[in-house]
């Protein structure tokens, strides 16, 4: 396993997401939906990024296990977080954000979710690294960092609040 990025670069990426962000959004509210478990932590740390600017900013977690595709297998021990949205969804501008997009499956199963609390005016979704790959038809609308990656690598993304330490490793595919 090889480390890519550190925690430098990663903080770079933040830096960057949050960017991204400020200047499409304008000034205009807007609610951050981190998806558990690690892109609560990216949108928390973009969150204290974006609280510097004059505008309505909310922060909401969402825990997909049970909307998942796959989750069949992991029904042995699946790992239930709550989740926890202190906002009217209906009409709000969503921004879903999770630290790695590679099918698209964890983004269709938050889709579904946060259908369950209403009806967004706007759903966007942010993610720190966009790996490639989609099997869904999905795109980000704001990328901090996008990584080149084979198809079977596995990406490992560390993160200080949930891991420890800021780090990105890849296992490339044998």
């Amino acid at each position: 396993m090889s480390r890519i990025l550190d925690a430098e670069q990663i903080e770079e990426g933040l830096d960057q997401l949050a960017a991204k962000i400020r200047e499409r959004t304008d000034g205009k509210p807007i609610a951050l939906v981190g998806i558990r478990s690690r892109g609560d932590e990216v949108a928390e740390r973009v969150c204290r990024r974006l609280s510097e600017d004059d505008r309505e900013l909310v922060l909401g977690t969402l825990d997909i296990s049970l909307y998942r595709d796959d989750f069949a297998h992991l029904h042995e021990n699946p790992k239930l977080q709550e989740s926890d949205i202190p906002f009217e969804v209906d009409g709000a501008h969503l921004i879903l954000v999770d630290d790695v997009l590679f099918t698209g499956r964890t983004i269709r199963a938050a889709l579904d979710a946060i259908s369950d609390y209403g009806r967004p005016g706007k759903v966007e979704l942010a993610v720190l690294i966009d790996r490639g790959h989609r099997e869904m038809p999905l795109q980000p609308d704001y990328v901090g960092i996008a990584l080149e990656t084979a198809r079977h690598d596995h990406v490992y993304v560390s993160l200080e609040a949930t891991d420890g330490k800021d780090q990105v490793e890849i296992k490339e595919a044998s």
